[in-house]
């Protein structure tokens, strides 16, 4: 962990806090963007150039955040992570890890299912300026599924990262341990004596 400063190995590097705030950036605009644009196009059946935009913006995104887990995750394996906060239990540290690597997944899934989806609908433009490859064969009954599964992925997705800000809090707050000062070192360990 070349980028590390000494003396601070329980902290994630500047480059991983860097990937993890871009990456919740994105996700935070993503959610309500698509809820909004899923309402607006197919329960009040409006397909207009703010539609359109709005579908657009959603394609944007999910690409922008499945490079960015991607670039994410290669720094990960290439530098890893900071050692476990010591004070958690064994439980707490399976349970951290399996988050965390279930995040992961839900962040490349999500993503690669909405492109299928887009794919086999197909609705590959951008902004009505380029479009994207179309690495499927049409198929409408084909992308409604998927386009469900897409759903559900995200909707496990914002469970998940529910219960991950929630696990930030309960160490905070109540452990009062170093486990939110790993990503968000201005935090500091609350259990100074």
């Amino acid at each position: 962990m070349a980028d590390i400063p000494p003396g601070q190995e329980d902290t994630y590097s500047g480059t991983a806090r860097g990937f993890h705030w871009w990456t919740v950036a994105f996700v935070v605009l993503q959610v309500p963007l698509g809820i909004y644009m899923s309402y607006r196009g197919n329960v009040q059946g409006i397909f207009d150039a703010t539609t359109n935009f709005l579908y657009s913006s959603h394609k944007t995104i999910g690409l922008i955040i499945l490079f960015l887990v991607i670039a994410r995750l290669i720094y990960r394996i290439a530098h890893g992570a900071p050692r476990d906060e010591p004070t958690i239990t064994s439980l707490q540290k399976g349970a951290s890890h399996a988050t965390h690597w279930l995040l992961y997944l839900l962040l490349l899934a999500v993503p690669i299912l909405g492109y299928l989806g887009v794919a086999l609908y197909p609705s590959l433009g951008l902004f009505g300026v380029v479009d994207l490859p179309g690495l499927v064969a049409p198929n409408q009954d084909a992308a409604a599924k998927v386009f469900y599964y897409h759903f559900l992925g995200a909707l496990a997705l914002v469970l998940l990262v529910g219960v991950h800000v929630a696990g930030a809090l309960f160490h905070y707050l109540i452990r009062k341990d170093g486990v939110l000062a790993r990503m968000l070192p201005g935090a500091g360990r609350r259990d100074v004596a």
